[in-house]
């Protein structure tokens, strides 16, 4: 049987801590609660997105956030992306054919990690056949598709040097490969993402042994203004198939050319 004495402290003590649960409690808990918070704060990563004011870079900007990563989304007309900044990004103007202008971008995003870096914008020149083709379009191909994206990786590295992922998606196309062409066109447009191709895998092999991961990504025939009505696939179901793959990226992959899917194209 329980003395007197014992009764009276196991009340005291039951009374202390009942007044600590009323009163000192809310900070406890409030403490308690902030606390995933803060890590889930400390713990997103950040993807930068080239051209993501419309089409495919648009749709991965708006997944990437909704999977709560902080998107930075560049445009050549910020202006102009409100689709964009109404997905949660922040939107930085970028021309990847302006040296001034990746170097403004630079400045700006000096004292930012950046974990993972899409090279997406391009442009696809109509040229069918030999006879078809503008030099000044060609060069321009070549200006975007390819020299941009060299130019805006130098300009990041610092970032992505200081970021935890370490990951370079360069976006490219099935009729980059040469394995794969059996029938020629495509003028300018195979040529620029051929050279970007081999690009990637030059980064791969200089950057790898620091712990970076270099692919080419294919993300099929998308249906956007660039693919047009006819393509078979949805913007969305590419995006998500894309970061599917970009999530599931290990040393292994650095330096390959994937599609959506996660197949291995040939170069």
């Amino acid at each position: 049987m329980l003395s007197k004495n014992l009764i009276r402290k196991l009340t005291l003590t039951t009374a202390l801590l009942l007044s600590a649960v009323l009163f000192g409690a809310p900070s406890v808990i409030a403490d308690t609660q902030a606390a995933p918070d803060e890590a889930t704060r400390a713990d997103t990563h950040t993807v930068l997105i080239t051209g993501a004011n419309r089409g495919i870079g648009l749709e991965l900007a708006r997944q990437f956030a909704a999977d709560q990563w902080r998107v930075i989304g560049t445009a050549r007309k910020p202006d102009e992306a409100d689709e964009l900044r109404a997905a949660g990004a922040r939107v930085v103007q970028l021309d990847v054919t302006s040296a001034t202008s990746v170097g403004n971008m630079a400045r700006e995003l000096a004292d930012t990690p950046i974990d993972l870096l899409i090279n997406n914008a391009g442009i696809q020149p109509l040229m069918w056949t030999l006879e078809e083709v503008d030099f000044d379009d060609f060069e321009r191909a070549l200006a975007v598709n390819t020299t941009g994206p060299v130019r805006v990786t130098r300009a990041l590295l610092p970032n992505l040097r200081s970021g935890k992922l370490r990951r370079i998606v360069n976006i490219t196309t099935n009729l980059s490969s040469i394995a794969g062409n059996t029938d020629g066109g495509f003028y300018g447009y195979r040529e620029s993402k051929a050279a970007l191709n081999m690009f990637t895998k030059s980064l791969a092999m200089d950057l790898g042994p620091e712990g970076f991961v270099c692919i080419a990504l294919h993300p099929g025939w998308v249906r956007t203004d660039m693919g047009g009505p006819q393509a078979p696939l949805q913007v969305e179901e590419s995006a998500r198939g894309m970061i599917a793959v970009i999530d599931r990226l290990t040393p292994g992959d650095n330096g390959a050319f994937l599609t959506y899917s996660g197949e291995r194209m040939a170069w």
